[in-house]
């Protein structure tokens, strides 16, 4: 040990040894020392700010703070209601012959939110009489997390045995639970698995393989990769109970050992209590319990007009510790980036029904998405949304095509998220818009959702918030003055009612000039504002059911516009006003000039759909970026990657801008009226062109007799509709 001491203080006595230009480093390296203590010092002091700002509290963490509930085979059937479908399925899949090979163990995984019943129907299962009398060996382990293989295996020993033999090691465990099973039909229950870690189930799976025949391993998870990860032959995912089943089971709870004066006087109410739980069991239970104490109609009321997460504080506690707790659990086990992006989701109203392209732009503009230098942050975003489904913190999935998938949050998630960021997320509406609600947090709000009706008095207390909003929907003429000043304001998303006034409210609207995502919806004036011009560092664009536009500004001039997206808007031209170069191609330029100019410079995608006046989309005469005689140098769109025209049935070419354009994925749908396109040859580096309902260019790039065809032949994935 010395002698390895002395050979470092030699080699830190070498590393200080004096060069020519030692102290010039020196001093170089202490500047950036000194650089980095000030940029971590600020950041410090902006914590502090928010700290102050936000109301933060600090509290010291410990590894049993959230208590993870443990679960047997005993349980009370008479609490069971709305199960017996699933029931039947689990059953069937655990009597049924094997299909596996003989040494392999069939795999059914239950999956489903946290709190949905997935313990409760193995439960059912594994005390079915049948199903006992089928397998000679039954074992239950409540495996939960971490997944401890030494703690599971002398849970399988002790249930095989009755005791482990005092065996402590993971090989003596296993090896003596493959000698127990050896030949024997056996049903293994593993309950609340989290883990996705192969190699922790590879080191258990090989103890099982000696059993008989049609044995089964039973999983309960709320995480679809786990079941993928344990090599699931039957996934079953667990829906949601009906209304009449999760009344029936707060029932159960709320009016035990009630007088039946008391059940008809409070059944109405105590229905309406129930259908908030929205088919999840065990709000249903906590709720019933809630209940059991609540004496008189009016507490019955509170609760009822009350927000899950706005309960008083007695009520409130009782909430978090049986109800929230489960989603806690996965709340926590997601990736902590991922966490702000579902908390971000609490700004929503119940039952919305969100849209993953347009809640990936929110997600950007709020800085939750970060580039990684191998993949986009829209790809990044996507992969968050597929994450968030997976863990059911979204359900009701819809994909109506690739780029329109759409999902909502259960009732009880959104009252978690709201739970989660109370201080920072608020939805108005007509029905919570009292000043009572807003509370005196409303300065610390920074997310802000309001959707209220004309007739409806905009609430002052609202202008508090204004300081710290960094995204807002805005859905009343009132609210114009509101987002003047927003400095921090992002993502603005305008919804209208097709109104020909639209054209004096929108002038109105304007945004900081640093805003990054902008959305119209049902606008009805006839011109887009002139302030839209002016926001200078917009990436993302958005017209929905812009009917009465027949025009379009120079949006080729947004120097940072990433993405437009144009749907149901009156265009009927798509021209040089449109790129922004019209002027630059009037001007008059001097002799040995070159008037150089760049439309759409960073443009990625574009989208274009449903505009059914669009009948030109007018070309350049010469390919991007060549000097033509005038000495004019244009250049358009020259990063787009992707690009969709759907349902234009008026439209007949697309410009040769857009062929020369380094596309990636080119798609085409419903345009029958599509026969040429401008320039001579296809030089995208194309990697996926889809083309469908174009019967002129069907025929062009039929694969056997198309006269094209070969100018597409090198395209890895190429899918048109030939019949």
């Amino acid at each position: 040990m010395d002698e390895e001491n002395t050979r470092s203080l030699k080699k830190m006595r070498c590393s200080f040894m004096r060069s020519p230009c030692f102290c010039l480093n020196q001093r170089v390296r202490h500047l950036d020392i000194a650089l980095k203590i000030k940029e971590v010092s600020e950041k410090v002091d902006e914590i502090a700010k928010a700290k102050a700002i936000y109301g933060f509290q600090l509290y010291e963490a410990t590894d049993h703070e959230l208590h993870r509930p443990t679960s047997t085979q005993f349980f009370d059937e008479s609490s069971v209601c709305g199960r017996d479908g699933e029931k039947k399925s689990v059953v069937s899949k655990l009597l049924a012959e094997s299909s596996q090979e003989a040494r392999d163990v069939d795999v059914i995984s239950l999956v489903g939110l946290g709190g949905i019943g997935k313990t409760t129907l193995a439960q059912l299962a594994f005390n079915d009489a049948e199903v006992m009398t089928h397998f000679e060996k039954q074992i239950w382990v409540c495996v939960s997390e971490p997944f401890d293989e030494v703690r599971i295996a002398e849970a399988i020993l002790k249930q095989l045995e009755g005791s482990t033999n005092n065996l402590d090691d993971l090989q003596s465990l296993l090896q003596r639970v493959s000698q127990s099973i050896n030949g024997i039909r056996v049903l293994l229950v593993l309950d609340d698995v989290w883990t996705e870690d192969h190699g922790q189930w590879e080191r258990l799976k090989p103890s099982l393989s000696g059993c008989a025949r049609g044995s089964k391993i039973l999983v309960t998870t709320r995480k679809g990769a786990v079941a993928t990860m344990m090599g699931t032959n039957h996934q079953i995912n667990i829906e949601t109970l009906s209304d009449d089943a999760c009344r029936s089971i707060f029932n159960h709870v709320a009016f035990y050992k009630r007088s039946k004066e008391e059940r008809e006087r409070l059944t109405d109410i105590g229905n309406k209590i129930a259908n908030k739980c929205n088919g999840l069991p065990l709000a249903a239970k906590v709720l019933g319990g809630l209940m059991q104490s609540k004496k008189t109609r009016e507490e019955w009321e509170d609760v009822f007009s009350s927000e899950l997460w706005g309960l008083d504080e007695v009520d409130k506690v009782q909430v978090e510790k049986k109800l929230f707790l489960p989603l806690l659990l996965s709340y926590y086990d997601l990736p902590s980036v991922v966490r702000r992006c579902f908390l971000y989701c609490a700004m929503f109203p119940k039952d919305y029904e969100m849209k993953k392209d347009e809640l990936v732009k929110m997600w950007m503009a709020q800085g939750y998405l970060k580039w990684t230098g191998r993949r986009d942050m829209e790809v990044v975003g996507e992969y968050y949304c597929q994450v968030l489904a997976a863990r059911s913190f979204f359900q009701d999935i819809k994909e109506y095509c690739r780029e329109d998938l759409r999902f909502k949050m259960h009732d009880i998630v959104h009252d978690f998220a709201q739970y989660m960021t109370e201080n920072e997320c608020l939805t108005v509406d007509d029905n919570n818009l009292g000043e009572e609600t807003m509370g005196a947090s409303i300065e610390r709000v920074r997310h802000l959702s309001m959707m209220l009706s004309r007739e409806t008095s905009f609430p002052s207390s609202i202008h508090r918030a204004k300081e710290n909003l960094r995204g807002g929907g805005i859905e009343d003429d009132a609210e114009a003055q509101l987002i003047k000043n927003k400095k921090r304001l992002l993502c603005l998303k305008l919804n209208f009612c097709n109104n020909h006034e639209d054209d004096n409210l929108i002038e109105v609207l304007q945004p900081p000039s640093d805003l990054e995502r902008l959305s119209l919806n049902l606008y009805g004036g006839i011109v887009l504002p002139n302030w839209m011009m002016a926001l200078t560092r917009l990436q993302d664009l958005q017209l929905f059911a812009c009917g009465n536009v027949k025009v379009l500004p120079p949006l080729g001039r947004l120097p940072n516009l990433e993405s437009l997206k144009l749907n149901r808007v009156g265009v009927r031209r798509l021209d040089a006003g449109f790129l922004g170069i019209g002027e630059v191609e009037n001007a008059n330029i001097n002799e040995g000039e070159i008037a150089r100019v760049t439309a759409f410079p960073k443009l990625k995608t574009l989208y274009i759909s449903y505009l059914f006046e669009l009948e030109e989309w007018d070309g350049i005469e010469r390919r991007v970026g060549e000097e033509d005689a005038t000495t004019t140098s244009i250049f358009i769109m020259p990063q787009l990657q992707y690009l969709g025209v759907l349902n234009c049935p008026l439209l007949r070419a697309l410009p040769d801008y857009v062929v020369a354009a380094p596309l990636q994925g080119l798609g085409i749908t419903g345009c029958p009226n599509l026969r040429k396109r401008y320039g001579k040859e296809e030089k995208a580096p194309l990697q996926k062109l889809h083309v469908e309902g174009c019967p002129s260019l069907r025929k062009r790039y039929n694969k056997y007799r198309g006269e094209d065809w070969h100018k597409i032949s090198h395209i890895p994935k190429v899918s048109i509709d030939y019949y």
